[in-house]
């Protein structure tokens, strides 16, 4: 791994591309890059054929420059560092900080790939990549660019062997807030790989861990307990801690979600002041109960055509609505 600082002062690590992976996509690059150029001269040798000899030599220095120096720089440009070779071994040319390449990088790497790559047989940028510790040739040196791999195999997560079950819940009373993280991720990595080291080797690592483990936590190994099975108990006692305060969040969460909503306020005051403000009120029919119907305002030609003064009427034909025309 290599790491690299970023302008804004962020660490990636970073697996450079080795010699063989390089050796290969450069050697898919070129065949694909022949391919285009005899293509390309057919095309020239059958179109020209016209032409007197100086101008078909110049068409053909002009098309290789093109296909075998214009396209590789075209092609990294417009897919920031991966080319045809490239894409298949996983591999991808970056900045020194990280970054995708530009129009400038991929100019410098190809002109000097040139005389690298083509006029050397790659003689030179073979000797390059193996001196430079992170893999680069002369073109990476001087566009300060850095080919790296992009598929990293996946490792797989080691098992954490669970301790005795005349072991387990014993610790529940250990302060573990002591702990740093870096013990914890030590003392896993020895527990995923006891069964690899050599037995005397792994014992004094158990002693040593569990003697740091022990320390932080402010409680000694009990008597009789291995080392191994006391650190497996430790870890497993933490990782229950952490599955409680984990479905603990997620129980209190699905009770707030699930819990009935509260009863609209205005809604229900509105219904009360309608109700004891007006006995003997009846809703209109096809009116939703609980809703309070809306009262809409007359527009100015309508309180001009009608009357300021509502006509009387009879005490006996009173509309019990509760309905009070506007002045």
């Amino acid at each position: 791994m290599s790491e690299l600082v970023t302008g804004e002062a962020v660490a990636l690590e970073l697996r450079p591309a080795r010699l063989p992976s390089r050796a290969l996509a450069v050697l898919l690059d070129l065949m694909a890059a022949m391919a285009v150029y005899v293509a390309v001269t057919i095309v020239l040798v059958t179109s020209t054929a016209s032409l007197d000899e100086a101008a078909q030599t110049a068409l053909s220095i002009a098309s290789f420059v093109l296909v075998l120096v214009g396209g590789p720089i075209a092609v990294e440009t417009l897919s920031h560092g991966r080319s045809l070779g490239k894409m298949a071994c996983g591999l991808r040319v970056v900045r020194d900080d990280g970054g995708p390449i530009r129009f400038r990088h991929a100019l410098v790497r190809g002109l000097i790939g040139v005389i690298e790559i083509l006029m050397t047989f790659g003689i030179v940028a073979c000797i390059a990549s193996f001196v430079s510790a992170r893999g680069r040739r002369l073109g990476d040196v001087f566009a300060g660019t850095l080919v790296v791999r992009e598929r990293i195999p996946v490792t797989r997560t080691g098992f954490v062997p669970p301790p005795p079950p005349w072991l387990s819940g014993r610790f529940a009373g250990l302060d573990l807030s002591a702990v740093p993280d870096g013990l914890w991720l030590a003392v896993r990595q020895y527990l995923t790989r006891m069964q690899q080291l050599d037995p005397q080797v792994g014992r004094s690592m158990a002693e040593r861990l569990a003697a740091d483990l022990a320390e932080r936590t402010g409680a000694p190994v009990p008597h009789g307990v291995p080392p191994a099975a006391y650190l497996a108990a430790v870890v497993q006692e933490r990782q229950a801690r952490e599955a409680r305060r984990a479905f603990g969040n997620e129980a209190a969460l699905a009770a707030k979600s699930t819990a009935a909503p509260a009863p609209a306020a205005p809604v229900a005051a509105a219904d009360a002041a309608v109700d004891g403000a007006t006995p003997g009120f009846r809703p209109p029919a096809g009116a939703v109960p609980g809703v309070v119907p809306e009262v809409v305002e007359p527009s100015d030609g309508e309180r001009l055509a009608k009357p300021a003064v509502p006509p009387a009427v009879p005490a006996g034909e009173q509309p019990r609505t509760g309905f009070v025309p506007p002045a």
